[in-house]
């Protein structure tokens, strides 16, 4: 017998707490999928609140639900790590195709069809050009900011988290936020080079900084 309902999608809710990111590494603190979803959205609330401090008007319905359901489809395929996901275009291209094909799958065959087209339009990629999609990208990359900055913290001397945390730091400075990226740039990351680390992370942000004058 084959049951259709949200029944289903609710339960499969329960396998993102499972899925690790970042695998097949040494971790002083693994995190979720599910965890890093709810961590994303109060990031990106709380940049969006800046933004709109500052002038911009924010999709509030857009934004959570493009943050709450970013990382859905690696319900499918699990947690690719950024350096793979990335290795060339043409690999990232046929990843995101392959996501997209199992989501699709997915609705239509688990989603009761009165909710189908919602679900299309949730499910889709999230960034975009969109100021809710650029504060989803923020929003994403400062988690795998501070996922990195805790394992540098703690002394954790894997390379993988010099340049996890090195990526991100440069990828979070081109951002076209202009309010989000200097707040960051001004506050958030004053505050984290001050911290006491075993690994020195003021010197690896310098590195980044120095190529962003």
């Amino acid at each position: 017998m084959i049951i259709i309902g949200i029944h289903q999608f609710f339960t499969s809710l329960n396998d993102l707490e499972r899925i690790i990111r970042c695998p097949g590494r040494f971790k002083f603190e693994e995190h979720n999928v599910a965890a890093h979803s709810w961590k994303v959205s109060q990031y990106a609330m709380f940049f969006a609140t800046l933004e709109e401090m500052n002038g911009a008007t924010v999709n509030w319905k857009s934004l959570y639900e493009k943050t709450i359901n970013h990382d859905f489809a690696e319900v499918f395929i699990g947690d690719i790590k950024t350096p793979v996901k990335h290795a060339s275009p043409e690999l990232k291209q046929m990843l995101a195709h392959v996501e997209e094909k199992m989501m699709e799958k997915f609705i239509i065959n688990e989603i009761p069809q009165e909710f189908q087209a919602i679900f299309f339009e949730r499910m889709k990629e999230g960034k975009d050009e969109t100021l809710e999609g650029r504060l989803l990208e923020f929003a994403d990359k400062l988690d795998q900011f501070y996922e990195a900055f805790a394992e540098l913290k703690r002394g954790n001397t894997d390379l993988e988290f010099v340049i996890m945390y090195q990526t991100a730091l440069s990828k979070l400075l081109a951002i076209p936020l202009k309010a989000t990226v200097h707040y960051f740039r001004t506050e958030i990351l004053k505050d984290a080079v001050q911290e006491k680390t075993h690994i020195d992370i003021q010197t690896l942000t310098n590195e980044v900084l120095d190529t962003k004058k």
